[in-house]
């Protein structure tokens, strides 16, 4: 019984012994896959669960806790599907004067504009988004065999001046961004199927898609873009990495034109178009 007992105590000791193995190791795995995971997020500035589970080879709802301890630390952002650096960019819920934002990253939205409205082909049905990237646009465009639609009264301006024929939607006018907005001006896009369109952007982020402040806004633009067969979302640099109150529309759900993408996570993107240095007919 004595021997017996010995063994059975002996056997108890060793069991003891690899549970605390096990979880040792469970610890060094955890720590190695945190330390994987902020590695990520510091060198892109964001990462989706979907690219984490790839990356670690890891369970989504492993990850998922991963990002709640490291959130809980305040290392990272938990965002919806993903998580984003901490020193990523949470604008306000309000929006910048038109007159300020005019002349910011101006070369670059005379690149991106100039690009845009190379675009343009005859006999198209253009929607042009309220902004000062889209107002680039309007400096480059050359095509009068098309049909241009806009929500910005000063759009609307510049191209009938230009001789060009101009539609204006009608709504609510918000100061801030010269824009028409609101139930009225998402109900008129409805009966349009433009052939292409241009559309503004506040924040562009893996995670969060293209956001803007403002809801009635976003409810224009997210229209716009379904009511479009050639979507394009203009944005400078600056935009990459800042995620607004308002997503209007997924990564992918439309062409994104900018100067260059600094930031590794864009980078595998099929539908982004650089245009620096590049020539245009």
């Amino acid at each position: 019984m004595i021997e017996n007992g010995g063994i059975i105590h002996l056997q108890s000791k060793t069991t003891k012994k690899i549970q605390i193995q096990s979880n040792e190791e469970k610890n060094m795995l955890l720590e190695r896959r945190l330390e994987e995971i902020l590695k990520l997020v510091d060198q892109n500035g964001s990462v989706t669960v979907q690219e984490l589970t790839e990356h670690l080879q890891a369970s989504e709802s492993t990850i998922r806790r991963d990002l709640y301890l490291l959130d809980e630390e305040g290392k990272l952002n938990r965002v919806h599907g993903g998580a984003t650096a901490v020193n990523t960019l949470y604008a306000s819920g309000r929006d910048v004067e038109v007159g300020y934002r005019r002349n910011l990253n101006r070369e670059e939205k005379e690149e991106i504009g100039k690009y845009a409205a190379a675009l343009v082909k005859p006999g198209d049905l253009v929607y042009l988004d309220a902004g000062t990237t889209i107002d680039c646009v309007i400096d480059f465009l050359t095509q009068r065999d098309a049909v241009y639609v806009t929500n910005a009264i000063g759009h609307a301006k510049r191209l009938a001046e230009g001789g060009f024929e101009a539609h204006i939607l009608g709504g609510q006018f918000k100061l801030s961004t010269e824009a028409i907005v609101g139930i009225e001006t998402v109900a008129e896009l409805e009966k349009f199927n433009f052939s292409i369109g241009f559309i503004g952007t506040n924040g562009i982020s893996r995670t969060a898609g293209f956001s803007t402040p403002d809801i009635a806004e976003a409810m224009v633009k997210g229209k716009a873009v379904t009511q479009c067969r050639r979507p394009y979302i203009l944005a400078d640099t600056s935009k990459f990495n800042q995620i607004s109150p308002i997503t209007f529309a997924g990564i992918e759900d439309a062409e994104l034109v900018t100067t260059e993408v600094k930031h590794e996570s864009f980078r595998d993107l099929a539908n982004i178009i650089t245009v620096k240095g590049r020539r245009t007919k």
